[in-house]
């Protein structure tokens, strides 16, 4: 049996956690409210050509650190020059071509990924793709309001990355 101390702290939680989920909810809380008014949803035509004119030419700059023992090391820079963005006929496979500056290193290179959605937002996502004298490496990497944020690993090493993503002027 669950001690009474213990039920009242897990249904304590249970509604901490409804209640922040509810406060949290961009849409409407209960079925009966009405969706707000405003534009129609885009296609997902319309947000494959914003994901593309969004990176295209565009510089993505930040921070990636490690994670050891459950914890984030110390910051380091990096940088992404995107050169070139293509969708490939049908499903989630794409190419981003960059260039990729980290650590005294600098290369381009083309990076086949796949472009899952989560609602109108872009998660780029790598499984063990090889970098030039890098390894393999994995990433979930989500672009949102000119920004970027992720998890990375290769081999046994994983960390978080996070950034912004910078346009270059026409």
């Amino acid at each position: 049996m669950i001690h009474e101390a213990m039920k009242s702290s897990i249904h304590l939680f249970a509604a901490a956690l409804t209640a922040g989920l509810l406060l949290l909810s961009p849409g409407p809380v209960c079925a009966e409210d009405p969706k707000p008014a405003g534009k129609p949803e885009p296609t997902q035509e319309q947000l494959e050509e914003k994901l593309v004119a969004t990176l295209t030419g565009a510089t993505l700059e930040g921070k990636f650190s490690v994670v050891k023992a459950g914890k984030a090391g110390e910051d380091k820079e990096d940088k992404y020059t995107i050169l070139a963005v293509s969708k490939l006929t049908g499903g989630e496979a794409w190419i981003i071509t960059a260039r990729v500056q980290y650590g005294g290193k600098d290369f381009t290179v083309p990076f086949p990924v796949l472009v899952k959605w989560a609602g109108q937002t872009p998660v780029i996502t790598v499984d063990d793709v090889g970098v030039p004298g890098g390894g393999a490496y994995s990433a979930r990497v989500l672009i949102h309001a000119d920004a970027y944020a992720g998890t990375w690993s290769g081999g046994t090493v994983r960390g978080l990355m996070s950034g912004t993503i910078r346009r270059a002027s026409k």
